[in-house]
This record gives C-alpha cells, structure tokens and sequence, in this order.
C-alpha cells in the first residue's frame, strides 16, 4: 500500500468474518461428527462392545452332565461316579509352556507317561481354550503347593470331576465295560455341543451301549474372571440334565458266585432268565480291574495285562469262540426228530467206533468199548457218539446248518450285549468260500458231535439252552431290565427279530428235554453225580471240546498233555425242568470232563438261585413241586 494511504479496516473485517465463519463450521462439523460417532458407539453399537467388554472377563464354560449309574436287578449299584482332582493347562493361557511345565514338574511328580499323553493330546484338534488334563487323582499335598505357587502357574488350574468308579471292578469289567478319555477318532463321531466339557466316553460293553443314555445332557454357565483367567463368581448357570440311571438283570450275587466257582481257572459262566432273556451272570475268568482304564492305565500295567497267558482282557463269555462238542446234541435230536432223520425208537448198536467205509477211518466213541445198542434218549442221555455221527450222516449238512440257525447259532443273537461275537456255524458255501473244497461226508461226521469246524461262543450256547427251555420260544439275551424317567424299557432295546420255533410235532420238545433230564437223573446219565440230591429236577449236556487232534487210533492221556492242551470242560442246562426259571452254559478251559468239571459248577448255580437266591418263596415250591412230580 502506498505511503500516505489508510487501511480499508471494513474489508480486513469482513475477511476477518469469514474466516471465523469458515473455522466455526468447520469447528461445528468435526464436532457433529464426533458426536455421532460417539452416538453410534454408545448407543447404535453398545451391545456389540459390551459384549466385547464382557469377553475379557465373563466367560462361557461347559458343565458335563453327571453320568447315569448302573444297578444290578436288586439295586446294588455297580457303576457310580467319584470327584477327582486333576491338573489341566489351558495352551493358551501359559504363555511359555516349558517354563510353566518344568516349574509344574517340580512341585509334582508328572511321569514320563502322563508328559507324553499330554504331548499327544495338545497336537491334536481341540477347542480354542480348552483345559487339558496333565495328572490325575491329586492328593491333598499336592493341591496345597500347586495353591500356594499358583502365582507363578499361568494357566494352569486345579479342576474337580466326577470320574466313573467301578466297586466291583473284577466282577463285572467283562459286562458293564468301562469309559476312557475320549480320544481322536471319537472326537470326530460325538456330538461337539453335548460333548463340550465331557472328558470321558464309554468304551465298552454297557458303558459303550447305552452311551446316549447314560451320557445326558450339557449345561452351561457364565462366570467372571480376572486379568489372569481366575473364576472369580460365577454370574449365570444353566443346569446340565444327568444321564440315566439303569437297572441290569444282572445279579450281582450270582456274578460273584460264577467267579468263585471257577476259582482261579480260565473260563466263563452264562446264566439267562429264559422267560425274559435277562443274563443273570455273565462271567470271564480271569478278569481285571476297569477303573485303571478310566484316567488312563500305564504302559507297564497294561503290558501286564495284554501280555499274560491266562489273557484276562479277553472277553470269554461273548468273544469266546469254542467248539461246542456234545453241548450240540440236544439241539441235534430236535433237528434229526422233526427232519425225520431219526426216531425215538430207532436203535443203533454202538461198537465205539463208525465208519463211512468198510475198511476206512474209524471215527471213536469217546467210550472206547461203546455203549452198545442204544435209541435216540440213552444217545443223549449217556452222550454217544456213534448214534449221532450216523443221524449227522442221514441229515446232511443243509439241514443241520438249517436248524441250528434257528438256535442263534452263527449269529449275534441279542438285543443289547455289545461286543459279541458269531462264531461260526459252517455250511457248504462257506467251505468252498474259505477253502475252496467240497463239503465231505466226513465233515457232516465231526459236525454232528459239534467238533470241525463248528465254534460257538458261551453266550450262544447258553442262548440254545434256553430256547430249549422255552419250548422253542425266543427271548433273546438282553442285560437292560428298567430305565429312570418317562422312558420305558420297550424305547430303549433294539427290535427282538427271531421267531419261535415251530416243529411239526410239539411233543418233539418235551422228550429232548427229557433226555436231558435224564442226564443229570438217569441211572447212566454222563451227569448224574451231579444232579444226586437235588430237590428240583434239571436238565443238561455235558460236553468235551478237544484243544488238539489226536490220530485215528491214538488214545488221550490226561496225565500227559500240558494242562494248556487239555480239553475243555463244557455244560449247559436248565432248572427246573417243569418251569425254566434259569439257563446256564458253562465252560472250563482245559478243564478235562464236562461231566467232573462242569457240571458241578452248574449245580451250584442252580440251587443258588432256586433255593438261597429265590425272590420270593413261590421259587422254591416251584421246584420241590418239579420234583416231586
């Protein structure tokens, strides 16, 4: 501006003015859009970073459902859940791991197993968060230091759960089974929501079965935690529904009974209520003790038992696969009488040994000079072989398989006994399948004394037997007797699919058992020590398996086969013979005779049950009235 010239302080105003306008909007603006946002975060958005707020310290956590119990049929409880305190880690809250693992290990004794599964578990898929166990089953040392040093211990907590506890472990491991820690394959199968916090899955036998039943339903509950992940209060809770409870028609009493019974010798005990079909015992000797299975058994503790020569994991009763021997014969006079392969009256003369050929192999009585001439009932009653190679002859291999299928015999027979076995019930086109040869008459031979190739487990066999004392009518095998809550028995088991067998003479039924009366009464009967004195009448088979062949004319020294290569000892029967009330098959590994071993084992149960065991009274009249008849 030139020298001498004013300043134009209107228009400097004006500038001035727009300026402080153009700031005030400006001002106004930023402001507007803080308070939007402000709004948008406070108001439109508070439930999301509310949530978001809650997350860093309330927490969702799974509550597993307590698991149903189990009871025998008189209400002694037979599985039933314990608190056990165990040590988790969750990965994602400990930071460096080693450092928080080596200082675990030197407050607690952590073996190189329990390292090692807990290694193996954290590679494997699991929750985000999820707790980890790394010891079970602390004492109340231990929970102290691990509460003092906690501090020190990010993620680490000390958890209570009810684990699974078997009272009768050694009894009853074979037919409850146990549960175990779920593991990889299972995760993949379970149901993640109701699974979410359960550690433990049933592995086996009922455990395994009624798994959905006995598992429940799980609960949840919001707690809230501090900076480190501590459970400060628990905020909401929804209730897990516990699983439920079942009663068994097992008999605790009798199961005990089975074991003492074969006392210490390798073998199995099936006992079945024919009306029902409930198993009243269902035995395998030796057993073991389950609960070493729920938290995990060691290595060298299972290496015991997998290693041992008396084989206590095996399953005898159900996975035990036996030529049944003599057991089979009643079975075969029902099938050789209504095929018309055989009479009542028809006589053979037995000079204890048969020939398909004049001049061929010669096929031993196990009596060596022969029983002589005898008809179908001295056959079973005193268990003659010649008798039955013939009618096995007459009848053929279609006509034997055709019938002893309709016993259950080459298949798994019942509703709920998880884990059984078929056996083996052979046929010609299973010969030509597996050995690509033709059925030989010789084969019809040993089938006919239930040698060969035949195999049924214990259970099938005691199954047979009770068909038998039904009359023909089925009630297949079930361990299920009652259910707590709404539902009924009828909901749970599977659909019973077999038919009664109908024979074109009824009367066909009461003269084999009969004859099986005969075994344990009559004058000659294989098992008549055994029934002397009982004031019930019973009917039985003896039966003899051979472990190994024996040449055509070489004859059987007891004295000189390693025990491991005696026979086995095998019966099977029922009590009383007017009104079935039990069914057993009972078998004795390398016992010898059925007829020494066996059927004693036999007579003992049944007057356990009719006479010491009986319900009520009715039982017992029952049976005196049976004898005096």
């Amino acid at each position: 501006m030139p020298w001498g010239e004013f300043k134009d302080t209107v228009a400097e105003r004006r500038l001035f003015q727009r300026r402080a306008m153009v700031m005030l909007v400006m001002v106004v603006v930023l402001l507007g859009i803080l308070v939007a946002r402000m709004y948008q975060l406070q108001v439109v958005e508070h439930e999301i970073y509310t949530t978001l707020s809650d997350k860093n310290r309330v927490q969702v956590q799974s509550v597993a459902p307590p698991r149903g119990l189990i009871y025998d049929r008189n209400g002694v409880l037979l599985a039933e859940n314990r608190p056990v305190f165990s040590v988790t880690l969750v990965p994602e809250r400990a930071g460096d791991m080693e450092q928080v693992l080596a200082k675990l290990e030197g407050l607690l004794e952590v073996s190189d197993e329990d390292m090692e599964r807990f290694q193996r578990r954290l590679k494997e898929r699991r929750r985000p968060f999820q707790a980890l166990p790394l010891r079970y089953d602390l004492n109340e040392q231990e929970i102290a230091r691990l509460a003092v040093h906690r501090h020190e211990l990010p993620g680490i907590e000390v958890a209570a759960e009810l684990v699974r506890y078997y009272p009768y472990s050694e009894l009853t491991a074979h037919a409850l089974g146990y549960v175990g820690r779920i593991n990889r394959e299972e995760l993949q199968r379970i149901d993640p929501v109701n699974y979410a916090g359960t550690n433990y899955i049933g592995k086996s036998g009922v455990e395994r079965f009624y798994e959905n039943l006995l598992h429940g339903q799980v609960g949840y509950q919001h707690v809230e935690t501090n900076a480190r992940g501590r459970t400060l209060r628990v905020l909401e809770r929804q209730n897990p529904v516990p699983g439920e409870d079942i009663e068994l028609h097992l008999d605790l009493r009798m199961q005990q009974l089975a074991h003492e019974l074969l006392d210490g010798r390798r073998g199995t005990i099936v006992a079945i209520e024919p009306v029902t079909g409930g198993l009243l015992a269902l035995a395998s000797v030796p057993g073991f003790d389950a609960n070493q299975f729920v938290t995990g058994i060691g290595v060298e503790a299972y290496r015991e038992l997998r290693d041992s020569p008396d084989k206590p994991l095996f399953n005898r009763a159900l996975r035990g696969q036996y030529p049944p021997g003599s057991t089979l014969k009643p079975m075969l006079a029902v099938a050789g009488l209504d095929s018309g392969a055989t009479t009542r009256d028809k006589t053979i003369w037995d000079p204890g040994f048969f020939q398909l050929k004049n001049n061929g192999r010669r096929w031993r009585d196990w009596k060596r000079s022969g029983h002589g001439w005898v008809n179908l009932n001295d056959a079973v009653a005193q268990s003659c072989d010649i008798y039955f190679y013939e009618m096995a002859i007459d009848m053929g291999v279609d006509t034997i398989h055709h019938y002893l299928s309709r016993f259950g015999f080459g298949e798994d027979a019942t509703l709920d006994v998880s884990g059984a076995l078929s056996g083996l019930l052979p046929s010609r086109d299973w010969k030509r399948a597996v050995h690509n040869e033709p059925w030989y008459p010789g084969d019809s031979v040993n089938l006919g004394i239930g040698q060969g190739y035949m195999l049924a487990t214990p259970l099938q066999l005691a199954t047979a037997t009770s068909v038998l004392a039904n009359r023909g009518s089925w009630a297949e095998p079930r361990l299920l007797k009652g259910v707590s809550g709404d539902r009924s028995v009828g909901d749970v088991l599977p659909e019973a699919t077999h038919q009664s067998i109908t024979l074109e003479n009824p009367d066909t039924w009461e003269f084999v058992v009969e004859s099986m009366a005969d075994v344990m009464h009559g004058a000659k009967g294989t098992a008549r020590s055994a029934g002397r004195g009982a004031p019930y009448r019973m009917a039985g088979k003896t039966g003899t398996a051979q472990v190994f062949s024996l040449a055509e004319d070489e004859e059987y020294d007891e004295e000189e086969v390693r025990e491991r290569l005696r026979d086995h000892a095998l019966f099977v029967g029922f009590a009383p013979v007017d009104n079935p009330q039990i069914a057993v098959a009972v078998i004795v590994e390398n016992g010898g005779s059925g007829s020494g071993t066996a059927a004693p084992v036999a007579r003992a149960l049944f007057d356990a049950w009719l006479l010491d065991y009986a319900a009520d009274g009715d039982s017992v009249i029952a049976a005196r009235a049976g004898a005096a008849d």
